[in-house]
């Protein structure tokens, strides 16, 4: 069994501490977000932030109505001087629609990107490919949860049913008949 080491006490920590010479800890390197903005900045600055800042904001930027079935697909800066045009992608029919406001969008995404950002308007009818929106929209209304005196009927139409699964399963069942009716009293069972 080897033998038991004893810990060194503190003034012979310190005479090794001093004996020894160590290493200051090594840094580890600045995050890179650091240098490539300092690097963007000037970019930013000459050319503004493109359609990333668009595509986060498109709600805001053209209203509700319009975001619902439109969604930036990308900026094309002219060349030389030549004019920006914005492409956008359209749900389904809604293309003739939003022909007739190409005017009022390009308002507001040049109010948005600076004056004169974008000339023209490029539409492209297409499935929307931000699914988060849609998906939202179709999600059911929640309905409202029954007063208590409906609560109260329920529980006692339902007080001599034995406890257990099927007891939980009447129960919710009849709270969802009794939501989607709108009913305010529960209905009386006959036996």
């Amino acid at each position: 069994m080897p033998r038991r080491r004893d810990l060194p006490t503190h003034e012979e920590a310190l005479a090794i501490l001093s004996r020894k010479r160590t290493r200051p800890q090594r840094r580890p390197p600045p995050p890179l977000s650091r240098a490539v903005n300092r690097s963007l900045k000037p970019f930013d600055a000459q050319f503004g932030q493109g359609s990333s800042a668009l595509e986060a904001r498109w709600r805001e930027v053209v209203g509700p109505e319009i975001a619902k079935r439109t969604e930036p697909v990308k900026l094309v800066r002219g060349r030389n001087g030549g004019p920006s045009s914005l492409e956008i992608r359209v749900a389904g029919p809604a293309a003739a629609i939003i022909q007739h406001q190409a005017h009022e969008i390009l308002a507001r995404v040049n109010v948005f990107l600076g004056a004169d950002a974008v000339q023209k308007l490029r539409i492209v009818q297409g499935p929307l490919q931000n699914k988060a929106e849609t998906a939202a929209a179709k999600r059911p209304r929640r309905l409202p949860p029954l007063d208590a005196a409906a609560e109260a009927g329920l529980q006692r139409d339902l007080a001599q049913a034995p406890d257990g699964k099927l007891k939980a399963a009447l129960l919710a069942l009849g709270r969802g008949v009794l939501r989607q009716t709108g009913a305010t009293k529960a209905p009386k069972l006959d036996d």
